[in-house]
């Protein structure tokens, strides 16, 4: 399934090192790490199951990078 790929708000961490193709992280990435960090305690407890809060917290990442977005402009 070929589409346009979303937005990953390009290297959380960027780098000087680009010619290695390698620029860390995607904001992305970073943002869906930061919401997963509250998370935890709801796959813990029993709550949600980890694909469930997975793809939530990619949501909400994808919400924080539209958010950035609007305020960019």
């Amino acid at each position: 399934m070929a589409g346009k790929a979303k937005d990953d708000g390009g290297p959380a961490f960027p780098t000087d090192n680009t010619s290695t193709g390698y620029c860390g992280m995607s904001l992305r990435d970073w943002f869906a790490g930061q919401a997963l960090a509250d998370c935890v305690a709801m796959l813990l407890d029993g709550y949600q199951d980890a694909a469930t809060i997975a793809s939530a917290c990619h949501e909400l990442a994808d919400a924080m990078l539209a958010e950035r977005a609007k305020e960019a402009k």
